[in-house]
């Protein structure tokens, strides 16, 4: 590539970036960025200038062909598109000049010719596109970025043209310029100035992909590099309304949507309908007399602690006990002032929600014991329950008067093994539950041989 070509090449790079730059700077509706919003509500692209100097020696040490510092001026333009607050793509445009000396040397010979140079001054162009990446920011004592720190490497393409010294003093000068590939890797930091302007302040360096940046094989096939440290200002292209991506601070948003006036008034407002279900879920359970039922529901509010009331509340009336022995003793005579012996398999009966045996029940469950024993027969105790309370309650219970019943017996020589048990509840009356008589006759438990 020929000089007048790389002039050319830059002033149409030049023309681009103001083009581009002016493009993105065209006006634009006024936005509320969101956390959640998108790249879209923000400024993305940016453009900076920059002034530096140039070294042939790397910070990070290392050995040049050169090794006398010689410290020249560099200057360059950049553009910037950030793809999210942390990373971007920044295409690149640089110029100046590069030299060194022998240092302590009194030559530097080159590795091929075996000629001998005292200095070297290399004139270069250098463009390319380099990531960016934003890894860390301080606030000071405000919840946005006003410093930041990043990091950039890429790829570049070089195009310079060496002039060397010889010991001689006579000066020697490449006829063209030469390209190579160049891999640029930097830091910096960037100050907030403005919402759109920041002062950027970094250090470059740069890793030749050829030994003859200096005009010098010295140590051939090994690479030339250089370093270039420099200031400038960035100008964040488009409309003020929209903030710069790069300055985002995600956590700052965060805060702020979160203590957004309307969004505190939805959540109070949502606080206030939950407590209003909360009162009017304690008011449904709410039972003042404590008798089990909600006053949504009772019916006979005030009830005496320890009464038994029914599903509405009200108190339960149990009739007296009526002694049931006529109905369990089949055949007697009370009439005649006599009593018929006790018949064996003959229903037992029981009390209201009782499975406790009456001991008007024992001759009829000694004189089955009896038979049982002699007999060596095997027998089924069929528990019931009247009709009042609830069919599972009536079940259980209808259960724990058939246990009473085989407890007896076993107690009384039968074996348990010859006895099976049954509860059949409130099912299977034998009388008619509407009535007091009917209900005792149905507490019962039944036989079955």
């Amino acid at each position: 590539m020929n000089y007048s070509t790389l002039k050319k090449t830059v002033a149409l790079s030049l023309v681009s970036l103001m083009a581009i730059g002016a493009a993105k700077a065209q006006t634009a509706t006024t936005t509320t960025a969101k956390l959640f919003g998108g790249s879209g509500q923000y400024n993305t692209w940016s453009i900076g200038v920059n002034l530096g100097a140039t070294s042939p020696l790397l910070a990070t040490g290392g050995s040049s062909d050169f090794n006398g510092n010689v410290v020249n001026l560099g200057y360059g333009v950049s553009l910037r598109d950030m793809l999210s607050h942390v990373l971007g793509l920044q295409l690149d445009i640089h110029g100046g000049k590069v030299g060194g000396t022998s240092g302590s040397f009194p030559y530097v010979t080159d590795g091929i010719t075996q000629d001998q140079y005292s200095k070297f001054s290399t004139t270069y162009w250098q463009y390319g596109v380099v990531g960016y990446v934003n890894f860390g920011s301080i606030n000071f004592l405000h919840r946005e970025n006003s410093v930041n720190f990043y990091g950039t490497g890429g790829l570049s393409l070089i195009s310079y043209k060496p002039t060397i010294t010889g010991t001689n003093g006579v000066n020697y000068s490449w006829p063209d310029y030469t390209s190579e590939l160049v891999i640029p890797v930097g830091v910096g930091t960037k100050f907030k100035i403005t919402d759109q302007l920041a002062l950027n302040i970094g250090y470059t360096e740069n890793f030749v992909d050829g030994d003859n940046f200096d005009g010098v094989h010295k140590g051939y096939p090994t690479k030339d590099r250089y370093a270039y440290g420099y200031a400038g200002l960035e100008y964040t292209l488009g409309p003020k309304s929209k903030p710069s991506l790069e300055w985002v601070n995600p956590v700052a948003m965060m805060y702020d949507e979160l203590y957004d006036a309307a969004l505190r008034a939805e959540v109070a407002a949502l606080r206030g309908r939950v407590t209003n279900v909360e009162n009017a879920v304690n008011d449904l359970k709410k039972d003042s007399d404590g008798d089990g039922v909600a006053d949504q529901f009772d019916k006979c509010p005030n009830t005496p602690a320890g009464k038994v009331v029914d599903g509405s509340g009200c108190p339960i009336n149990f009739p007296p006990p009526i002694d049931t022995s006529l109905f369990v003793r089949k055949g007697s005579m009370v009439g005649m002032g006599m009593a018929a012996p006790a018949i064996a398999y003959s229903n037992i009966q029981f009390e209201f929600d009782s499975s406790v045996l009456r001991t008007s029940s024992y001759p009829v469950l000694d004189a089955t014991s009896a038979d049982l024993r002699a007999s060596g027969a095997r027998v089924e105790l069929d528990g019931y329950a009247s009709s009042e309370g609830t069919a599972a309650h009536n079940m259980v219970l209808s259960k724990d008067r058939a246990t009473s019943v085989k407890t007896y017996l076993v107690n009384s020589g039968v074996d348990a093994k010859k006895i099976k048990i049954k509860a059949y509840g409130e099912t299977h009356p034998i009388a008619d539950n509407s009535t007091e008589e009917g209900r005792v006759l149905n507490r019962r438990v039944q036989f079955k041989k």
